[in-house]
């Protein structure tokens, strides 16, 4: 993975912690500086549409922030990029193969027909996740103070994304073992 691509994702994962501390020292339109930069990094160092296009929206969220001097926008971004997760996950399911379905095929080209099933309810778990997830990054951003929000968006939603990683590893082993035994 190019350096500039793994900053980007470190510069991705830090967002809501830095726009709690920034906004502890400046006001919402700096603040958007931070969000524009980012969806400019983005939209410069990926070729797929879909990240230019949520680049595009960061940069509305950043210009409505511009506008307003409200930090609410910033806050936003994190029910953004879960609506860009779901939006993905649901087209791969609408027009397969699933996403998680073309993932394991980079491992097992030759997916038996169980596995095609399995990646599919995969896909579909991922996507009500990023519903709820979603839905309370949004609950936060709106219902919650600053620092339940950063929380939340920049610490407890990146568990709940490692949990859900580790929870479907489990159970694809169990599924694989019962596979070969069965």
């Amino acid at each position: 993975m190019p350096v500039r691509k793994l900053l980007l994702g470190v510069l991705t994962l830090c967002y809501p912690v830095a726009i709690y501390f920034g906004l502890q020292h400046w006001s919402p339109r700096v603040m958007a500086l931070a969000l524009v930069a980012l969806a400019l990094l983005r939209a410069l160092t990926s070729r797929q549409a879909g990240w230019r296009l949520l680049a595009v929206a960061a940069a509305v969220l950043a210009a409505i922030v511009a506008a307003s001097n409200h930090a609410l926008p910033l806050k936003l971004y994190p029910v953004l990029v879960n609506a860009a997760m779901l939006g993905l996950f649901g087209w791969s399911l609408r027009h397969p193969p699933s996403l998680v379905e073309r993932l394991a095929r980079l491992r097992e080209p030759d997916l038996p027909p169980s596995g095609v099933a399995y990646t599919r309810r995969v896909t579909q778990a991922w996507c009500v996740f990023f519903v709820c997830n979603g839905t309370v990054a949004a609950l936060t951003a709106v219902l919650a103070s600053d620092r339940i929000w950063a929380l939340y968006n920049g610490g407890i939603a990146y568990g709940l994304i490692g949990a859900m990683f580790a929870g479907e590893w489990l159970v694809r082993q169990r599924v694989m073992a019962r596979g070969r035994h069965g």
